[in-house]
């Protein structure tokens, strides 16, 4: 019998850099060629939490993602994952500080299937914290159903939902995760918030990218806004009620 998520027990973070936030951005500056898109972004998330960036389109939020994993230009000030300085590492080994991004193209290999996607990926944290099958199955049975279905079978919300079980077999335990619930149908969306509250439970640490703001706000614990590549607002979940005329404003929610 498989086990479920939620009997799992929560991911490991003792040892050396235990105490670290899980990720600490200071002065991040970014560019794409002479295009510079981030202008000194400061950002702190603590381990297991869930933090969402607000903004508009063009704002730098996926530009804050892509820097996160060295996929932009040149990159200037501090990047810090668990402790760890990684401004001036290469793509793969910040992947390897246990790190997992979901671009919001997704990514699937469309020639294999939903379960050979799944067994691709290497594993880039701790073997113990690697997701299996069964867990994968357990969390999104569409999956299971479609494990041999090839790539460009699966609709879109099987797509969005095999993208991220496929970072979560890495072990990477700090997930980026760009628009994860654009364009899908209400009850996807809403198996993916279960997803990120099962995650939460075991100890992730998960930084959201969302448009969809009643998506985001029942789950984030911290939220960051960001105009013009900088962060402009910053409040806890507690805080959210009182800032709605401000987040009306900026964002037209």
């Amino acid at each position: 019998m498989s086990t479920t998520v939620e009997e799992q027990r929560p991911l490991d973070t003792s040892g050396a850099a235990g105490n670290a936030a899980a990720l600490e951005l200071s002065g991040l500056k970014a560019w794409y060629g002479e295009s510079h898109i981030l202008h000194g972004v400061d950002l702190k998330v603590n381990r297991g939490e869930v933090v969402t960036l607000l903004g508009r389109n063009g704002a730098g939020r996926t530009t804050t993602l892509r820097a996160i994993m060295g996929l932009t230009g040149r990159r200037t000030g501090s990047i810090r994952v668990g402790g760890r300085e990684t401004i001036s590492m290469s793509t793969h080994k910040i992947a390897h500080c246990g790190v997992g991004y979901c671009p919001e193209e997704r990514g699937i290999f469309s020639s294999l299937s939903c379960e050979e996607n799944l067994m691709l990926p290497p594993l880039v944290g701790s073997a113990k914290e690697a997701m299996s099958l069964d867990e994968i199955y357990s969390m999104f049975p569409n999956l299971k159903e479609r494990r041999n279905s090839q790539g460009t079978r699966l609709s879109g919300g099987e797509q969005q939902m095999l993208a991220v079980a496929r970072i979560l077999r890495t072990g990477a335990n700090l997930l980026l995760l760009d628009e994860i619930s654009e364009g899908l149908a209400p009850v996807i969306v809403q198996t993916l918030a279960r997803m990120i509250l099962m995650l939460k439970s075991r100890g992730y640490t998960i930084v959201m990218v969302e448009q969809n703001f009643r998506f985001a706000a029942p789950l984030a614990d911290r939220f960051y806004v960001m105009e013009h590549g900088n962060i402009v607002e910053h409040f806890n979940a507690g805080e959210l009620e009182a800032k709605m005329p401000v987040l009306h404003e900026l964002l037209g929610v």
